[in-house]
């Protein structure tokens, strides 16, 4: 069993956590493919990869880390192509609104942590439904980047909260790691992309597959009955 304490505010990933961003991330990857002769690469290969962004993306559909020659000029493709269409079929997953809208009905503050570059999040967030996050910290907002918790320890700050006060949820290592380096209860989604780790492996504080599960534990843990198992 794991006990935590109620929240004053929950801090949320974006990609593959609150939002299905997959789908324009993979067009946009696809786009550089097409545009050197070469078929696109299967949806379901690159879908798991879109939480690790250009470098996830860059990886299943060319075969190249970020150290390798020729990585740089497709990941500014990649970028522009991006940037050019980055909601046009990225939607928030299913009960997510009413997650939000609990939360906000419990007189708590949300927020979004992400590893996306303001260039990106700020433009994409009211496209989607989520302009009105308490806050927003990208990926370039602090001189680090998860799984270093200095982007969690912005958001708090933010809020004008001590870190502990907050939940993170995410779908991806990284979060868990951000999350626990900055003392915060964590929540593994088990509904987002998820990578090549298994969430089940990654000592999140509980593992949900639905949104609707975080709103029943957050309830519970609000009125002190939270039973729910890790």
């Amino acid at each position: 069993m794991t006990q935590i304490n109620p929240p004053r505010a929950i801090l949320f990933d974006l990609d593959g956590t609150l939002a299905d961003t997959a789908p324009d991330l993979a067009a946009a990857v696809n786009l550089l493919r097409t545009e050197r002769g070469l078929e696109p690469t299967a949806y379901e290969l690159l879908r798991p990869t879109a939480s690790a962004g250009a470098r996830g993306m860059i990886g299943a559909a060319f075969g190249l880390k970020p150290e390798d020659e020729g990585f740089i000029p497709l990941r500014d493709g990649f970028f522009a192509n991006y940037q050019a269409a980055m909601a046009v079929h990225s939607s928030l997953f299913p009960g997510i609104a009413e997650l939000l809208a609990g939360i906000e009905q419990a007189g708590l503050q949300w927020g979004v942590v992400t590893n996306k570059p303001a260039r990106f999040t700020d433009p994409l967030l009211p496209q989607i439904g989520l302009g009105h996050a308490a806050c927003v910290v990208s990926g370039d907002t602090t001189p680090h980047a998860k799984p270093h918790p200095a982007p969690l320890f912005e958001a708090a700050a933010r809020l004008g909260l001590a870190p502990e006060q907050c939940w993170y949820v995410g779908d991806d290592l990284r979060d868990i790691q951000a999350g626990k380096a900055a003392a915060m209860p964590t929540i593994a989604c088990g509904w987002g992309y998820c990578g090549p780790v298994e969430p089940q492996g990654w000592q999140a504080d509980y593992l949900f597959d639905s949104p609707s599960q975080l709103l029943v534990l957050l309830q519970e843990t609000l009125s002190g009955r939270s039973e729910l198992a890790a």
